[in-house]
């Protein structure tokens, strides 16, 4: 099995001097990027960093944040980016649970950190003053020889339920996803092809989806934020063929003015994932930017995308329209079961149960946690925690188990009911949760954004939702508030919107 590190190492010698990354501080060719890893591992290596060590980031920026994870490979070391948006308290659990020895840090974070106590933290080198930092050493010669088995990457679950867990990737995962099966799913093949990438490098897809352009020898263009009427300038400015975008994303792409006259002939295809998308935006973004769309869906655990909507199940007026709520088909390597939570049978096909996962990009596990990993698998099935069902190949998802809400009886999936409520041509943004109620337990509870200068009542939104869904589905109340709150890869923070409602009671689904 030819790995990530390799791969790069080659082109970097056939491909030298080609673009890999344009970023707004300057471009970094192939050869740049293989030589500044080695680099990195020397000045690594200068510090007594060795195999098994942890090296951390705290970074928007995506190419130094891939620096640093090959210069740690180069030495058997791991790279743990570091969610940048966490509170000190949390920032410092992560680097103390991963033992980091080393922290890459923006100046923007710095004021963070300096709140962090974190012992095993020996250097820490400014983003800003990164390239001064490793042009002090020489690229190192010997290198460590990678093996499928070995960590390669870590990288924290949101911690959304609980505290974050290292997700462990390995070398083999990284190969078997970012190398194979999820850039044929994508249709990135590599240069010509220019990916566009504005997602943070903690994330899976931020930091996986540059190492992907990377080994299929194509070029990213690369954002430390995303800004949608920038990312809109760019697809024409670089010539944009492809780019994965979380829902949110492509929201607020949107409501940029103009963005329906902007130039995209260049794009190909845009892949999406990441949360719930609802059928009004997916057709207001196909008729807009005029390409090809993916669905994805995948996890960290799963290092990404494990099922693919293709751009042929995209048709929102012909027969296939309710493929539209699919998140497609098991990509190559992939088998699915949808099993019963409860018993662990089988579901029939149509049958709502929780999404299990066995491919070769399935985590090694979670860091120096035991007992979680000993949960999420049953034999070498990955427990996906997700709610779902299959139909003709195909996995439809509704949501979290946990968020499931439990009404009268009824098993009631908030994404089906969200993606009604979307419907409504006041409301710009929503999310449903379930609340105490003394007669069925739960109810439903719509949280609403209304559109600049849109008004509704909450009779308005629940007549308009009982003409589309069944009435036990229907939100009992509507709450309009200011902001949805979602973590940065756009998935709604239902715990937060839960909390005030089910204070000082139990919540029967957790």
């Amino acid at each position: 099995m030819v790995l990530v590190p390799e791969t790069i190492q080659r082109h970097g010698r056939e491909k030298g001097g080609e673009t890999a990354y344009w970023t707004p501080g300057g471009v970094w060719t192939f050869a740049q990027l293989e030589e500044r890893a080695r680099r990195v591992a020397r000045g690594f290596a200068s510090l007594g960093i060795g195999p098994g060590d942890r090296v951390a980031c705290l970074t928007k920026h995506t190419a130094e944040c891939v620096a640093l994870v090959l210069g740690a490979n180069k030495i058997g070391a791991v790279c743990m980016p570091v969610n940048w948006r966490l509170a000190p308290p949390e920032i410092e659990y992560i680097v103390n649970n991963g033992r980091a020895k080393f922290m890459l840090c923006d100046r923007l974070f710095v004021s963070a950190l300096e709140k962090v106590t974190a012992e095993s933290v020996k250097t820490t080198v400014i983003t800003e003053e990164f390239s001064q930092w490793f042009e002090k050493h020489e690229p190192i010669e010997k290198e460590h020889k990678a093996k499928p088995e070995e960590t390669a990457l870590q990288l924290y679950s949101s911690g959304t339920t609980g505290l974050p867990k290292g997700v462990e990737l390995t070398h083999g995962n990284l190969a078997a996803g970012m190398m194979q099966a999820v850039p044929a799913a994508i249709g990135y093949h590599g240069a010509p092809d220019v990916m566009l990438n504005a997602l943070p490098t903690y994330h899976i897809a931020g930091v996986g989806v540059a190492l992907l352009t990377a080994c299929k020898g194509g070029a990213s263009v690369l954002y430390p934020d995303f800004d949608p009427a920038q990312v809109i300038k760019s697809i024409a400015e670089h010539r944009i063929t492809h780019s994965f975008l979380v829902p949110a994303m492509i929201q607020f792409m949107l409501q940029v003015p103009g963005a329906d006259k902007a130039d995209y002939s260049s794009l190909k295809g845009i892949s999406y994932g990441a949360s719930p998308i609802s059928e009004k935006v997916l057709v207001d973004a196909m008729r807009t930017f005029k390409c090809r769309f993916m669905q994805v869906y995948g996890l960290t655990e799963t290092t990404g995308a494990i099922t693919a909507l293709s751009p042929e199940d995209h048709d929102p007026a012909g027969p296939k329209q309710s493929l539209l709520r699919s998140a497609g088909k098991p990509i190559d390597g992939v088998e699915l079961r949808v099993v019963d939570p409860a018993s662990g049978a089988d579901c029939k096909e149509g049958q709502v149960g929780e999404v299990w996962i066995r491919t070769a990009q399935n985590m090694k596990g979670y860091w120096a946690n035991p007992n979680a990993t000993t949960q999420a698998f049953v034999e070498r099935w990955f427990r996906s925690g997700d709610a779902g069902f299959l139909k003709d190949g195909y996995l439809f998802l509704h949501d979290r188990i946990k968020d499931m809400i439990v009404s009268g009886g009824e098993n009631i999936y908030p994404a089906e009911v969200e993606n009604a409520l979307m419907q409504h041509p006041a409301v710009a943004d929503g999310a449903v949760i379930g609340v105490p109620d003394e007669q069925w337990g739960e109810a439903v509870k719509a949280c609403v954004v209304l559109k600049k200068d849109a008004k509704a009542t909450q009779k308005d939104i629940i007549d308009f939702m009982r003409g589309r869904i069944a009435h036990f589905k229907c939100p009992k109340s509507v709450d309009f508030v200011e902001a949805i709150p979602r973590n940065p890869t756009g998935k709604i923070l239902k715990r937060i919107l839960r909390e005030p409602y089910w204070k000082g009671k139990e919540r029967r689904v957790n």
